[in-house]
């Protein structure tokens, strides 16, 4: 059986599975779609946060950023790590004691203020929207190459498969599919892996096989790396560009945003109980770390792998996993010498991303590329976010592995946008019209209204999804910066400083969101150009500057605190209340 017929198999098979578990989930109240009745078992829910967690971002990109910048792409592997212990550790038992299942109404209730609870479902509506757009990118990946489709259709594939599920289980279809989506996850992440490992390196379990020497030689895996790279020009893979600042700023960014982002916190009212919600917590971490520990090494095999087949070969030796990735637009070369022959060298092959002058083919039957050459060396273009996707088939693994790494990317793709458009929803039904434009609405009304807005929130998804403003971990990580400068400040705040009013709250995220939002946005797009070292403020880049957004909110509102009335003293008593992390809480007390 060929690995085109396995692949359609492997993924028609998960699909009908997500497709069953969300019919056989089906939400019938508020409570079940908005936080699955609260009674998901731990392990369950650590498997479902783990899945939701395990974004496109981390599942396909990750790898590819480390693959290609090296030791500056652990920024992205600390960050995230990080934060996921910091929330789960400092911060979920307490707003799972608090008992209300979303952030702004946690926002709402803490900082007694309707204001308060608006502007934080503004900023989990931008945030998500951020958040998702990756998401969306990332499946129209997936599908583009394995179904040998265009990157547009592939994210419509994949609106269309979200919308299904989320709109029709809510949070309880969405749990129970994330459960499957994990085990699919983590079974298409490590068997790939495993192989490579031992193929490379002769020790079948990667995180090993990272620090070990190769097979049959007393050459270490990353001094292979580094002197390979070295060789076509490229910089020392364990080197850095990165200075010290910018990655401590881009890591404490990923970090903390982590702790603020709302479809995360969400999971931790799911279980029937704050102890449950620590056990689930520490499930997910150990899901989680299988996947992250494992990343470097993949990256690594990746990189070792795509140079070695690439460098100077003739284009028309070249395996099919070439021609195919080539056909989904994600591969392009362009032959500046005529020579017939890759050449793979640092620098970029042309300008901008490949524009292909339709069906015509080259000398050498490849793809012409419209792009203006640029003068460098450097003829093949290579989009990162492939790497993870593409490492079975350059290391030339059976068909079956080729179509479970399919499966696998596009579960890490849908888990994730599932949970991000179900916190949109959410923010928009609960949270705006049930709680401050129309108050008396029934809870029939109520769910569709909340089966509405999921709706219109996967369209507005898929438009960012294919109009994306930059490749997969680049987009989340904005997201990350923005909940940093927005949210945490305000949920640490309302945790642990009883004296945070409402003035103080609000002031704090409006100047943190703003002040974030304006950096990125003049980097990104008003004035890419002036996107370098040189001209960021104390050296930050846009993917770091959440961290001083966060810096300005905490600021900011203090400062405004200390000028203004201090909070009533029934919420002084509230907030010593929930740190002392015992009860159940009562996260559906309102449904």
């Amino acid at each position: 059986m060929d690995t085109q017929t396995l692949i359609y198999i492997f993924v028609g098979l998960t699909f009908a599975l997500y497709i069953g578990i969300a019919i056989w989930s089906r939400a019938g109240s508020t409570s079940e779609y908005y936080v699955a009745g609260g009674g998901v078992h731990p392990i369950a829910n650590g498997m479902a946060t783990g899945a939701d967690w395990m974004s496109a971002a981390s599942f396909i990109s990750m790898a590819g950023i480390i693959s290609f910048i090296g030791r500056d792409g652990a920024v992205y592997l600390m960050g995230w790590t990080g934060g996921y212990v910091l929330l789960a550790m400092c911060l979920a038992p307490y707003l799972r004691k608090f008992g209300k299942f979303t952030v702004p109404e946690f926002i709402g209730e803490r900082y007694y203020s309707q204001a308060a609870r608006v502007v934080a479902v503004v900023c989990v509506i931008f945030i998500s929207f951020t958040y998702v757009a990756g998401q969306m990118r990332g499946v129209g990946i997936v599908f583009s190459r394995y179904l040998e489709v265009d990157i547009n259709a592939g994210v419509l594939i994949g609106m269309a498969i979200v919308f299904f599920y989320a709109v029709l289980g809510g949070m309880k279809g969405i749990t129970y599919t994330q459960v499957a989506q994990y085990c699919v996850m983590i079974f298409a992440y490590m068997i790939p892996a495993i192989y490579i490992s031992m193929l490379i390196t002769g020790n079948p379990i990667p995180q090993l096989g990272f620090g070990g020497t190769l097979s049959g030689s007393d050459t270490y895996l990353l001094d292979k790396l580094n002197g390979l790279s070295q060789e076509l020009g490229f910089s020392q893979y364990t080197g850095g560009s990165k200075s010290t600042v910018d990655m401590f700023f881009i890591t404490m960014a990923l970090m903390v945003g982590t702790a603020g982002l709302p479809h995360v916190i969400v999971r931790f009212f799911t279980v029937p109980k704050v102890s449950d919600a620590r056990k689930s917590a520490g499930y997910a971490l150990l899901f989680i770390a299988i996947l992250y520990t494992t990343a470097p090494a993949v990256a690594s095999f990746a990189r070792v792998n795509l140079l070695e087949t690439v460098s100077e070969a003739e284009y028309q030796e070249l395996p099919d996993w070439f021609e195919s990735w080539e056909n989904a637009g994600l591969l392009a070369w362009k032959d500046k010498n005529a020579d017939g022959k890759i050449q793979y060298q640092a620098g970029k092959p042309f300008e901008g991303k490949p524009a292909f002058d339709s069906e015509a083919r080259g000398a050498s039957e490849e793809r012409l590329v419209t792009n203006q050459a640029t003068d460098n060396g450097n003829e093949l273009y290579v989009d990162r976010d492939i790497m993870v996707l593409a490492n079975p088939e350059i290391a030339q693994l059976p068909g079956w592995v080729v179509a479970l790494m399919a499966a696998g990317g596009l579960a890490a793709a849908l888990s994730t946008a599932a949970g991000l458009l179900l916190v949109i929803s959410t923010s928009i039904s609960h949270d705006l019209l049930k709680s401050n434009i129309m108050p008396n609405i029934d809870e029939k009304k109520e769910l569709l209204a909340a089966r509405l807005a999921a709706a219109a929130a996967i369209c507005v998804a898929g438009y960012f999804g294919i109009n994306p403003p930059g490749f997969v971990a680049q987009v989340v990580a904005f997201a990350f910066g923005l909940a940093a400068s927005s949210f945490f400040p305000a949920i640490l705040m309302g945790i642990f400083y009883k004296k945070m009013n409402k003035e103080g709250a609000i002031a704090g995220m409006v100047s943190g969101l703003v002040f974030t939002f304006a950096y990125i946005i003049y980097f990104k797009f008003v004035n890419p150009a002036a996107n370098t070292a040189d001209n960021w403020f104390f050296g930050i880049s846009p993917e770091g500057i959440g961290t001083l957004g966060m810096l300005l909110n905490f600021v900011v509102a203090i400062a405004v605190s200390k000028v203004t009335a201090p909070p009533p003293e029934h919420i002084q008593h509230l907030v010593e209340d929930i740190r002392v992390p015992r009860g159940a809480g009562a996260p559906v007390a309102d449904h």
